[in-house]
């Protein structure tokens, strides 16, 4: 995967949304995860799958 490639495709990531707060998620590239741009909260990306678990997303540091 290149660094132009998407983590997610668009489409996908257009209708995705946290499922904590439901707020909006964009691409982290390293350590790559979908983070929420409301609550913070980062979900991993593992293998080219978004892991939407709340219990498996990365907490906000404070």
């Amino acid at each position: 995967m290149t660094n132009e490639e998407p983590l997610v495709s668009a489409e996908l990531l257009a209708i995705m949304q946290c499922p904590a707060c439901a707020g909006e998620l964009s691409e982290r590239r390293e350590k790559p995860a979908l983070v929420c741009a409301d609550c913070g909260r980062a979900y991993p990306i593992r293998e080219g799958i978004p892991v939407m678990l709340v219990e498996e997303a990365e907490e906000p540091a404070s």
